[in-house]
């Protein structure tokens, strides 16, 4: 029963852990400075759609294509109608760019949004060709939140047997340090949720910045 409760509660903190993961990185594409507007702009320049359809499901396709060519349209009657336009395209794509990653859409978020430090330092490491500093941000962010579960667990484990309060609540120390490493470990293996959510042209495809 024991190994029954402490497994249910490894995965609870690991859901937790991998929600707010993906939260936040889905939450980058719907900037209007993000990778998937800056494509979407490269798109409308170019007149070619190729630049944004790895970030949609096949299945997305034709209505991606058909907002395209509308959009294209559009922008031909006049400065006012290109802007409203575009921004219809950007919506679209987002929204059904999040869709297939099944996350909602709350509308397009402003240039300047703040973004994940890890996401950023993501973006960083590949325009930069170096994923030193990503390595870097995210070995100190895990050793800031190791270091003092580790502290308070070890200064509670010589606690009289006699002080029943004062054991409880190095169990509870106890607890939160293990389970803490092991959700870091496990959403530190590769096939993570997003991964296999994300259509999988868009890992390798069309990730450009501007």
């Amino acid at each position: 029963m024991r190994k029954l409760i402490v497994g249910i509660l490894v995965m609870l903190l690991v859901g937790a852990a991998l929600f707010t993961y993906l939260s936040r990185a889905w939450a980058h594409c719907d900037t209007m400075d993000g990778p998937v507007v800056a494509l979407a702009r490269k798109a409308l320049e170019t007149g070619n759609a190729n630049y944004v359809l790895p970030w949609v499901a096949p299945g997305d396709e034709p209505e991606i294509k058909a907002a395209f060519e509308h959009t294209r349209q559009v922008r031909a009657l006049g400065p006012e109608a290109r802007e409203l336009a575009d921004y219809y395209f950007f919506e679209t794509l987002v929204r059904v760019h999040r869709a297939g990653e099944g996350a909602p859409y709350t509308g397009l978020k402003p240039a300047g949004a703040e973004v994940n430090p890890a996401v950023a330092a993501a973006d960083k490491a590949l325009e930069t060709g170096s994923p030193q500093e990503l390595i870097s941000l995210l070995t100190k962010t895990v050793q800031e939140g190791i270091v003092p579960r580790f502290e308070q667990a070890r200064a509670l484990q010589d606690t009289n047997i006699n002080q029943v309060q004062a054991r409880r609540e190095g169990v509870h120390a106890y607890v939160e340090f293990t389970h803490y490493a092991e959700g870091i470990y496990n959403a530190a293996l590769p096939g993570t949720a997003h991964e296999a959510q994300a259509p999988q042209p868009a890992a390798a495809q069309g990730h450009e910045h501007h």
